[in-house]
């Protein structure tokens, strides 16, 4: 069995740091081998790139833009009427990707329209992700890049996101049916939709192309206070075979930011 790999995700640690290349440097300090960031967007993608090589680190995953955040957007992908402006964030995404050799991009499926409701739309916004998800697949594969789902949790994150549950996400993963397409399993929304963590970590990870984790209830660092067991869900995942990267996206307990990523596996 080979261990687990550790990735600092620098929209999360090292919050007393200001921008990202001081984090991407700081990450690089603590021991990290790879980082993934949220959105990259403002910053250059050579300048991210320069701070990632300096600081030894190969940058594994990024997500899509969110679109307008004034307006309460939160990702695009499953959004009846933004299509257009998926597809423009996706290139954006793509662009920044290369730049940085980074090999996964997160597709945000973003919110159900406000006043609208969820059960009313759901078919719709299946349709719309399908497709914006087909479409993502074949410009994903002209670059060797792999596009990613996650659920995100509805009953405290983001009551209005559109896809909320590994089996939801599995499904439609079922429906497009494209190799690059996969699951991105991120713990902490996991447990707060179904528990069952065991039982959804053996089914699912086949589909698992990243995983990202935290505390629950508190999203604080594994070793903090809360529900999760850790040493054994690191077990877990290690048993199963899973050789992708663990995405450290947890809000630090304290100003110093991080774990390092023996310390994330050893104090969990």
């Amino acid at each position: 069995m080979a261990p687990l790999r550790f990735s600092a995700n620098v929209s999360w640690l090292f919050p007393e740091l200001p921008g990202l290349p001081a984090r991407l440097r700081a990450a690089g300090s603590s021991g990290f081998e790879a980082a993934e960031v949220a959105w990259p967007y403002s910053e250059s993608p050579e300048a991210l790139a320069r701070a990632a090589r300096e600081a030894g680190l190969r940058l594994v995953l990024i997500n899509t833009p969110p679109g307008d955040r004034e307006k309460g957007e939160m990702g695009l992908g499953a959004v009846p009427g933004r299509q257009a402006a998926f597809r423009e964030g996706l290139e954006q995404a793509v662009l920044y990707a290369k730049a940085l050799g980074c090999p996964r991009i997160h597709l945000m499926a973003g919110r159900v329209p406000q006043g609208a409701d969820r059960a009313a739309v759901r078919s719709e916004m299946e349709t719309v992700f399908l497709e914006n998800l087909r479409h993502a697949a074949g410009v994903l594969a002209q670059e060797s890049l792999v596009g990613l789902l996650e659920p995100i949790n509805t009953r405290s994150t983001d009551p209005q996101y559109f896809l909320d549950t590994p089996q939801q996400a599995a499904a439609i993963l079922q429906k497009v049916g494209r190799p690059n397409l996969q699951l991105q399993m991120d713990i902490f929304h996991w447990q707060i939709m179904d528990g069952n963590l065991t039982g959804n970590i053996r089914e699912f990870l086949p589909l698992v192309g990243h995983v990202q984790v935290a505390q629950v209830p508190g999203r604080g660092e594994p070793d903090s206070p809360g529900e999760l067991n850790f040493p054994y869900l690191f077990q877990l995942l290690e048993d199963e075979g899973y050789k992708g990267f663990v995405g450290c996206e947890y809000q630090p307990q304290d100003a110093t930011a991080s774990l390092s990523p023996q310390e994330t596996q050893q104090r969990a």
